[in-house]
């Protein structure tokens, strides 16, 4: 007898239906499963075994085929046990039911329990646009599959649960955790603007790099507080809002990096890989292409620490997901492409020894060494940071100070104003934030006060700037003009976005 049931897979970010056929035959006993499935998909073989009969269910001692289709794609994961228990129990004659509009997702343990499983929020979601009704998988599960809206959740403890749930035997309550929501809840950050003493100029710049999402370098010696500005970021950046919420959630169901009590990732990402982290760890890969740092990073942050100690290759490969927003990741079975939306932070130290520069400490780099050092960072890739900024030594005086300087909060609110001014001039543009400004929308909405424009023209011809740089510093000069609430950039936006620009010979 052939039984059919449905169930998903995951390819790149996004959902594949999953059509499980089960076929038991006459013929010397044999389970085979077949449709490019990988080892965690062949092992399911004694999983659904074991949890067939731990349930209470006879496991029929015939010749068992089941095919994955479509054929062409390959079949990860232990998603499918319970697609397959079903299918197997359907066709065995024990369960009669109609499953036509039902999807099945989940692993089963050797007890006929079900256990977590990743991807559920994107193939929840093309279980929906597939046209199907209802959606059966764990418990743990069911807050996250709950995103998707218009669909039924049927979240099963065990295998046995949900077969009596099928046959009309059991009724499953309605779990008792509140619904998730999209909604921002404020949170007690870890790192503090407050917290940083001195650094006045390098708060501004963080400030501005928020507020318009520009990529940031910072440089100085060691033990100036640059890694703590920078995981200062999260506490003043705009709340993710609820299309970007389900983005990143995304991501993170489909890599495992979900929280099991927060199915919602409600805040922006930090994300801040080691020097030795690999391109494919980076920019996503391995056999089967999977989101790397980059895309674990969309709409948040990407803090690379002691930037020119990150191979060139890697660094490289930021050039083009810095532009286009997007990184695609081709491997024998195809082409992906992932979301790259983040705003880039590095740090770095002056020279190899970190003390050039330092008036309190000699460096014992030469000349050579310094250049070498520098070099790391290619000119393509310096040329697509819009801030730079120097992190001095902090003095003895101001490091014990009392007085306490502006908190995150009252940052943030300034950071949340200029978004939202954004957010109503990009209504209906590519553009979500003056960092992604195309050529056509900075002419359109960087307009100059004609002071302004003489600055930036004197600037233009003594500081020999390229298109690109001009058009940084633009838009970095609509972003101080934003928190200032100008309509239009004048001289001090201008002169304040030049000082962000990196010196020749840095």
């Amino acid at each position: 007898m052939l039984a059919k049931v449905m169930s998903c897979a995951v390819v790149g970010l996004d959902g594949a239906l999953i059509e499980v056929e089960v076929d038991i035959s006459a013929g010397l006993p044999s389970f085979s499963i077949v449709g490019l499935p990988d080892k965690a998909v062949q092992e399911a073989r004694e999983r659904v075994r074991s949890a067939i009969r731990n349930s209470g269910f006879r496991f029929p001692g015939k010749r068992i085929t089941v095919n994955l289709a479509p054929a062409d794609l390959k079949k990860e994961g232990p998603a499918y046990d319970l697609a397959i228990a079903i299918g197997l129990l359907m066709s065995s004659g024990q369960l009669l039911a109609d499953v036509r509009d039902s999807v099945f997702l989940g692993e089963l343990s050797l007890d006929g329990r079900l256990r977590h499983t990743q991807g559920i929020l994107p193939m929840v979601s093309i279980a929906r646009d597939g046209g199907k009704s209802r959606v059966c998988l764990p418990l743990q599960d069911h807050r996250e599959a709950k995103l998707v809206e218009g669909m039924g959740v049927v979240a099963p403890e065990s295998l046995a649960q949900l077969v009596g749930f099928l046959k009309g035997d059991v009724t499953l309550p309605d779990p008792v955790d509140e619904e998730p929501s999209a909604e921002f809840v404020t949170t007690q950050h870890s790192f503090d603007l407050s917290h940083v003493k001195g650094q006045e100029h390098a708060k501004r710049a963080i400030e501005i790099a928020a507020a318009g999402r520009h990529n940031l370098v910072m440089t100085g010696p060691p033990g100036s507080g640059k890694t703590m500005l920078a995981r200062c970021l999260p506490s003043i950046l705009p709340q993710l809002t609820p299309d970007e919420a389900l983005e990143v959630t995304r991501i993170y169901s489909v890599t495992g990096l979900l929280s099991s009590g927060q199915p919602l990732v409600r805040e922006r990402p930090f994300r801040s890989p080691h020097y030795t982290i690999s391109h494919a760890g980076l920019v996503g890969g391995t056999q089967t292409p999977r989101p790397g740092e980059i895309t674990l990073s969309h709409r948040g942050v990407l803090f690379l620490d002691e930037l020119p100690e990150f191979g060139h290759s890697t660094l490289d490969s930021l050039r083009q997901p810095m532009e286009d927003r997007v990184v695609t990741v081709s491997r024998a079975q195809g082409s992906v492409t992932f979301p790259s939306s983040f705003m880039l932070v590095g740090a770095m130290n002056p020279c190899p020894c970190g003390h050039y520069g330092d008036p309190l400490h000699e460096c014992k780099c030469s000349v050579s060494d310094i250049i070498r050092y520098r070099r790391k960072l290619s000119g393509p890739l310096l040329d697509r940071i819009d801030i730079f900024i120097d992190v001095p030594r902090v003095d003895y005086d101001k490091l014990t100070a009392d007085t306490a300087g502006e908190d995150s909060t009252t940052v943030r609110d300034r950071v949340v104003a200029a978004s939202e001014t954004q957010v109503v001039r990009f209504s209906g543009n590519h553009a979500t934030c003056n960092a992604d400004m195309s050529a056509r929308e900075v002419m359109e909405f960087c307009k100059l006060t004609p002071r302004g424009k003489q600055v930036l023209e004197t600037a233009m011809r003594q500081l020999h700037l390229s298109a690109r740089a001009y058009h940084r510093v633009l838009k970095v000069a609509r972003t101080i003009a934003d928190l200032e609430e100008a309509d239009r950039i004048d001289t001090p936006h201008v002169a304040e976005a030049l000082q962000y620009r990196r010196r020749e010979g840095d």
